[in-house]
């Protein structure tokens, strides 16, 4: 699983011209899934993610975690995240997990998530065409590969 971060004052999704999802003071979480993915990936970013500490303690350094500021998440599905840029112009996809298989490991990521924090996880919804709004704090974004844990 790929994993972009973003440390947000607001977010939203919105789908053919319909809100979905809106979220305040938190982190954007984009998703790539692949075929190898698994349970083990799923338990280790959720806890990753939850915990990162990137949110400003009472000195203004980055010391705390979502966590600790009750901040809110989105989660929104992106598979090309783990496109492939090596030959040509166009980017291939043939690393990123098919609906199939993606589906039930986003809807896995998300139960996870929700089990680590006592706000509501809002999403997107997976293979729709999705307009994503943010205001990205600090700026601060981070991304995590579960392949690379090292």
């Amino acid at each position: 699983m790929v994993a972009v971060i973003q440390r947000v004052s607001s977010s939203s999704v919105t789908i053919e011209g319909k809100l979905k999802s809106e979220i305040g003071s938190g982190l954007l979480v984009l998703v790539g899934i692949e075929d190898a993915d698994e349970q083990s990936d799923i338990d280790w970013l959720s806890r990753k993610i939850v915990n990162l500490r990137v949110f400003a303690d009472e000195e203004g350094v980055m010391n705390k975690s979502l966590l600790d500021v009750d901040g809110e998440i989105l989660v929104v599905s992106q598979f090309t995240l783990h496109a492939s840029t090596k030959k040509g112009n166009r980017p291939s996809y043939i690393k990123a997990a098919k609906p199939e298989v993606a589906i039930p490991l986003y809807e896995s990521f998300v139960k996870a998530i929700q089990q680590e924090i006592s706000s509501e996880v809002k999403t997107g919804e997976f293979g729709a065409d999705m307009k994503i709004a943010l205001v990205n704090a600090g700026p601060v974004t981070i991304i995590i590969d579960t392949k690379n844990k090292q």
